[in-house]
């Protein structure tokens, strides 16, 4: 990834931590924003309609089956993602 872009991960509902930040201000500090499956962006578009009307959102579908840093996921987001900023 660029030196010059910040990333963060809001990770699943069932994991995320107490000290994580709430989803609201992950999204509007998100310039963009991705998400493995489609029904990840559903969920948000439910709750949060209004934070995500200009922001650009990319569905990588990727299966959210992988383990935390698994390098066969890491590899793929690495992929896609570059591939989503690049256009």
């Amino acid at each position: 990834m660029c030196s010059s872009m910040s990333s963060t991960s809001a990770g699943r509902a069932s994991a995320v931590s107490s000290q994580q930040r709430p989803v609201a201000a992950l999204i509007r500090w998100a310039d963009v924003i991705f998400v493995m499956e489609r029904k990840h962006l559903n969920r948000l578009r439910a709750e949060y309609a209004r934070l995500l009307e200009h922001k650009r959102l990319h569905v990588l579908d990727i299966p959210d089956d992988y383990r935390f840093m698994d390098p066969e996921l890491v590899d793929m987001l690495d992929d896609l993602v570059t591939s989503c900023l690049a256009v």
